[in-house]
């Protein structure tokens, strides 16, 4: 990468994105909900965490490695299923092909702006993401397709509550973009020409579509479209979640998991993994922050299926944190995102490197040679950090 394209930590990504992009869309992608308190939660809990180092004792030598669902990663960071609507032309294509050039896995978003097919090609380590939108018949054919485009997993995700309001405010998004409403909003884009050049080079505007809610090879139905149907269809059961799964029959992944008898509830109904998410506090506004729930769940369920963290993770000292509370890997979404805003697919290589250098030089300065060799006892967790949600015997 250029020394004028590189940054150094997510937190300069995300200002480069913020220059970038028009307002519109950076607003869309920092996102949160009501008065932001878990967006917030999500990211200031890392640092009421401390480490306890040793100055004696690092090796030469430090391995990153682990596997997630089956898939061996040259990391514990892998993608986390976003929308990448209108940030970079390549969009999904671009996030997977930099997961592959740094060897981790990705997942992907039902709401994505690239069809599934060319995310595969791009990166065969992919999850395919599912929401429960339209009953069991058409999420039946949203796996098969998966299945037939080579998903090494799949991830249900099932803990969207429908907040939409914002102190901070919205950013107004059109139902569908075609050339008359680009030529609405193109002052937003004039005054952010490198975004603005990046797309009119493509010829066509943003797309708003949701390609993978519709069979292979169609458009897909309008964002907002497959968004209205998905607020209209009955919530799943644990039931329907272990329909799922069984008709899935591979690596499978619920996530939105926040409490200590979900996480038991999702054991019983056959899941391969879970994500300790509160879908980076876009969701139900003060719910604590993951990594506050994580090592209860992690320690109830840790030893019979995979555990990750989603939420608030910006710094490869903020993994090392989940990773010795427990969890197997992170997943990131914002901070890769800020990345590909920021570059393009190097932009996010970029990101995946801060992460895999701070991994590194925590484990150094810990005294391990493993990701694996993490414990509680290296890290220093301040009295009533956690949060143990749904335990036996309490109502919360």
């Amino acid at each position: 990468m250029a020394r004028d394209l590189w940054f150094e930590t997510v937190a300069v990504a995300q200002e480069r994105a913020k220059k970038r992009l028009p307002k519109g869309v950076y607003s869309a992608l920092l996102a949160g909900s009501e008065k932001g308190v878990t967006y917030s939660d999500n990211v200031e809990a890392f640092g009421e965490l401390g480490f306890a180092p040793h100055v004696i004792g690092a090796t030469e030598k430090r391995d990153l490695s682990t596997t997630v669902m089956g898939q061996d990663v040259s990391m514990p960071v892998v993608i986390s299923p976003t929308g990448v609507q209108a940030v970079n032309p390549d969009g999904e294509v671009a996030v997977a092909r930099a997961a592959a050039a740094r060897g981790t896995a990705m997942g992907l978003s039902s709401f994505a702006s690239k069809p599934i097919e060319e995310v595969i090609a791009a990166n065969s380590k992919t999850f395919f993401q599912i929401y429960w939108l339209g009953g069991r018949d058409a999420i039946a054919q949203r796996a098969e397709r998966a299945r037939a485009a080579g998903a090494v997993g799949l991830i249900v995700t099932t803990d969207w509550s429908f907040s939409h309001g914002r102190d901070w405010g919205s950013p107004k998004i059109p139902e569908k973009m075609d050339y008359l409403t680009a030529i609405k909003m193109s002052p937003q884009g004039i005054v952010r020409p490198r975004w603005f050049l990046e797309w009119a080079k493509t010829l066509k505007p943003p797309g708003l579509t949701a390609p993978n809610q519709g069979a292979r090879g169609e458009p897909g139905p309008p964002f907002f479209a497959a968004y209205g149907e998905w607020m209209g269809t009955p919530p799943p059961t644990w039931e329907d979640i272990a329909w799922l799964r069984e008709l899935w029959g591979g690596p499978f992944m619920l996530g939105g998991v926040m409490r200590l008898d979900g996480a038991i509830r999702a054991v019983d109904a056959g899941v391969s993994a879970i994500s300790v998410s509160n879908h980076g506090g876009n969701n139900l506004d003060g719910t604590p922050a993951t990594i506050r729930a994580l090592p209860g769940i992690a320690t109830a369920v840790g030893d019979q299926i995979e555990v990750l963290l989603d939420g608030g993770v910006r710094r490869g000292s903020d993994v090392v944190n989940a990773l010795a509370l427990g969890a197997r890997a992170v997943m990131i979404g914002r901070a890769y995102l800020w990345g590909l805003a920021a570059a393009g697919q190097a932009g996010v290589e970029n990101v995946l490197d801060i992460f895999s250098g701070g991994i590194e030089s925590a484990l150094r300065g810990l005294g391990k040679s493993s990701v694996h060799d993490l414990t509680p006892e290296d890290i220093l967790v301040p009295p009533g950090f956690t949060r143990g949600l749904g335990e036996v015997g309490r109502t919360g």
